[in-house]
């Protein structure tokens, strides 16, 4: 599993940052404040994502959707429980592959494999099948939200509405 620790710490920096989001790293074996998980797994409070050099990079990039893909009146006293239905959180699984894939040595299939090791479930039993077979109506609430375009690529906006 690909943790911070073993990226491009300025790379994801940068792309967090493209969505408004400021990383802030925690001292190792801390509590991450804002984690919904708890152990290593990321944190947001309002436009803050938390994590360690141990946090999953997926964890991350899970987090930073939850982020994009909130209405902006619940972005504002954000801490810990991003919120939203069924169809919001498979559209966040759905961008965070997106994202994973502007992440270099990690990419989409770093994803798949990451999410499926980390548990997971989708009902064609793997990540990968799910966002190649069943992940239509994550992509349509992408769209329709403006977080991607009509050929399916990252705007880099937030959702508006």
């Amino acid at each position: 599993m690909l943790r911070l620790a073993g990226t491009d710490r300025s790379a994801v920096m940068r792309l967090l940052h493209s969505y408004g989001l400021d990383l802030r790293e925690v001292e190792p074996g801390a509590d991450i404040p804002g984690s919904y998980w708890g152990e290593s797994e990321a944190g947001l409070q309002g436009s803050t994502l938390l994590a360690r050099a141990d946090t999953p990079l997926h964890s991350i990039l899970h987090e930073a959707a939850h982020f994009i893909c909130m209405s902006p009146e619940r972005r504002v006293g954000l801490d810990r429980d991003a919120g939203g239905d069924d169809a919001e959180e498979h559209a966040v699984c759905c961008l965070q592959v997106l994202l994973a894939a502007l992440v270099r040595g990690f990419g989409v299939e770093g994803a798949w494999r990451d999410m499926d090791e980390w548990g997971y479930s989708f009902r064609l039993g793997s990540t990968r099948a799910w966002f190649e077979q069943d992940a239509q109506e994550a992509r349509d609430w992408l769209r329709a939200r403006g977080i991607t375009d009509a050929a399916g690529a990252l705007t880099g906006r937030l959702r508006d509405a």
